[in-house]
């Protein structure tokens, strides 16, 4: 099948596999699997993980708090935060361990099985566009922070987060969400068995939004999944069908002056104002994936394949007419690629002499085929080309790793990971900026794990990890915008963690973790997609202190309290400073939640995010922001639900992000460095049916 024609037949296809689904639930009774209940939202006991520092969240609680946008899933990681600076059809900005990951760099994420950092991207090294999540399918996420796992490779030295779908619903539903300045969705989705062991899922979802914004951002996205799967949790196979798509007008960061003076072009203008209207994007993702799994007598073995399609026009102005003062300084940045994966792993429980040991080898491929480009533009009409290339990008990687039980309360985890990128670049426009390069990185990692001793265990972690530059980067002698002569820059950069932490449920109902941690890089090389060029930075330093708390007190309520600290530095001294811009060094998120009191179940969540330089020498500083979000459920009639979110509750005046740099407003003579902000959303009200059937 042509890839670049399957979002619309899939969508009609997922269609009818939702009603394919509700039609074989009619026609023949479902053979249902025996489930284990387990009433917590975690499953983080003591002796289920290998680091203070790692977890997993369990759909029950992605039930219980809102979600403004569907990227702030990863929230319910501890010390993670999202944001937005742009539309909403726009990858998320995510912070976490004092690094302002920009659209994903550092932080890799899989959904379903499938990547979603895209390397050498249009906008930025690591993109990664959670808009296509649909919540209601996540079983569950795996997060894990640091780079102390084996099975873990590129994009995740700061951490990774693995979201996996549901193959069965517990009901077949649909839900409506209406809510302020028209915000629209619905989803239905719906699972049943086909006979001869096989069942089918499908779920849609379409999407429309303005927001609070004085340009309406008129949001526009239609989604969907099917999914056919066989077999049993011992052994079975799955094949997915995703297809997404979306379309949308943003309103990006403006200048501190202009909200100040109240004014632009003789009327006026406030913080939701847009400076160019013409500003927004369009994008769309389309896969096909499929995993096969066994796990008999000691022995796991998985393997799993995908075929992803992607596309991206992305539309921005962020310096207004510094460069361009007749026309104006926006671009566009252009992203079509396929990518092909496949992972495969087989692990073995064994002896070494008399010791109890499990031991793991894998193989992860991954080749991205890219058209990638960088273009000047008026109204989004092109008008001349910065970079316009043909990238062609494999990432392999191999590792092994054994867990010893070397007493009774000691367990040893060692682990080696290979990998080597290979990156051939076409550049269509500078025939300098052409050509081949290599590299490879091999990283070991080590665990020790101590316990439990009155339900507490300890933990010590170190190791090595890396990310990958922009393939453009490694093979650039040219300047494409200044023609200046520029170094070519290496395809991995290392990075080297440190972790030593506890893990505590001596408290009844209390399950708490504390981790201190640190980790460096060799350097903070980035692709700045806005420049079409590398910008080189210096090598880094960050630790922090996390701390992480959920209590039980009675089987209806629950506590969640996450703390984190982080200091962040670059390594070298430079008269320009050692902070790190927009390294936030404090957050914090603390939810109240109480279920199933009769018909009724509610959530209050606090969020902070601190200051954080935004320049070298720490003379400008973000501001810190604290926002309340509510949920409010009623079960109305047996398999019925009404919710009512509310975003922002005390409608506080926060920014979702802050930058400084230079930029010029039109009429003005000479640019102007400033603070540039882009505001959270206001009160925002949203009410959800959802019917079971």
């Amino acid at each position: 099948m042509d890839l670049l024609a399957m979002p619309r037949t899939a969508l009609r296809f997922l269609a009818a596999a939702l009603a394919a689904s509700s039609l074989a639930a009619r026609a023949e009774p479902a053979v249902l699997e025996k489930v284990e209940v387990n009433g917590r939202h975690y499953d983080n006991a003591v002796g289920s993980t290998d680091a203070a520092s790692e977890g997993t969240i369990r759909a029950e609680l992605l039930k219980s708090r809102p979600a403004l946008r569907p990227g702030e899933v990863l929230e319910f990681v501890p010390g993670v935060i999202v944001t937005q600076h742009s539309g909403d059809g726009k990858a998320n900005q995510y912070f976490l361990r004092g690094f302002n990951l920009d659209h994903g760099t550092d932080f890799a994420t899989t959904v379903n099985g499938l990547p979603v950092n895209m390397p050498s991207h249009g906008h930025g090294q690591g993109y990664s566009d959670l808009n296509f999540l649909i919540p209601e399918l996540v079983d569950h996420i795996e997060y894990r922070k640091g780079p102390y796992f084996a099975r873990n490779g590129d994009f995740s030295a700061a951490g990774s987060a693995d979201i996996a779908y549901r193959h069965t619903l517990d009901e077949n539903f649909a839900a409506l969400t209406l809510g302020q300045r028209q915000f629209q969705r619905f989803v239905g989705g719906g699972s049943a068995a086909l006979g001869g062991g096989l069942k089918l899922l499908g779920a849609v979802e379409v999407q429309h939004n303005d927001g609070p914004w004085t340009l309406p951002e008129r949001l526009r996205k239609n989604n969907g999944v099917a999914t056919l799967s066989g077999g049993s949790r011992a052994e079975g196979w799955s094949a997915s069908l995703m297809a997404y798509d979306a379309s949308w007008r943003s309103t990006d960061q403006v200048p501190e002056r202009l909200v100040d003076a109240g004014t632009y072009a003789g009327r006026p203008f406030g913080r939701f104002d847009a400076i160019d209207p013409s500003d927004g994007g369009e994008t769309g993702r389309t896969s096909l994936s499929g995993e096969w799994h066994r796990a008999t007598d000691g022995q796991a073995t998985r393997a799993s394949v995908y075929a992803i399609h992607y596309r991206l026009r992305l539309f921005s102005n962020f310096t207004y007419a510094l460069e361009r003062p007749q026309q104006g300084d926006q671009f566009s940045q252009q992203d079509r690629r396929d990518v092909y994966g496949l992972n495969a792993s087989h692990a073995v429980e064994h002896r070494l002499g008399a010791l109890s040991a499990r031991s793991e080898v894998g193989v992860q491929m991954r080749q991205d085929r890219i058209r990638v480009g960088l273009f000047d533009t008026v109204e989004r009409r092109v008008t001349a080309t910065t970079r316009d290339d043909e990238v062609r990008e494999t990432l392999a990687g191999v590792y092994g790793q054994t867990s010893v039980e070397l007493t009774p309360w000691l367990r040893a985890i060692a682990g080696l990971r290979a990998d080597q990128g290979r990156f051939r670049v076409h550049s269509l426009t500078e025939a300098a900026n052409s050509g081949t390069a290599s590299a490879h990185l091999v990283s070991p990692k080590l665990a020790l794990i101590a316990g439990p001793w009155a339900r507490t265990e300890f933990f010590f972690n170190a190791g090595r990890g890396f990310h990958s530059n922009d393939a453009r980067g490694t093979t650039a002698t040219v300047d494409p915008k200044t023609g200046e002569p520029v170094a070519k820059v290496p395809g991995l950069v290392a990075a080297r963690g440190l972790e030593v932490g506890a893990r505590t449920e001596w408290w009844p109902g209390l399950q708490s973790s504390l981790a201190l941690w640190k980790l460096d890089f060799d350097s903070e090389l980035v692709y700045v997609g806005d420049a079409g060029a590398t910008e080189a930075n210096r090598p880094s330093r960050r630790r922090g202190v996390e701390w992480n708390n959920r209590y039980v007190p009675a089987p209806w309520l629950l506590l969640d309290a996450d703390f984190a600290w982080t200091h962040a530095r670059f390594a070298d001294a430079a008269a320009a400073g050692d902070r790190i811009p927009n390294a936030v060094d404090k957050v914090a998120s603390v939810a109240l939640t109480v279920r199933d009191l009769g018909p009724w179940s509610a959530s209050l969540q606090w969020r902070y995010l601190g200051s954080g330089a935004l320049v070298e020498d720490d003379s400008v500083r973000s501001r810190a922001s604290l926002t309340t979000n509510l949920r409010v459920s009623r079960r109305l009639w047996p398999r019925a639900e009404l919710t009512l979110d509310v975003f922002n509750l005390l409608d506080r005046r926060v920014n979702d992000i802050e930058y400084f740099y230079e930029s010029q407003l039109p009429g003005e003579a000479a640019p102007v460095a400033d603070r540039h902000v882009h505001p959270a959303e206001p009160r925002t009200v949203r009410l959800t049916f959802k019917q079971g059937f």
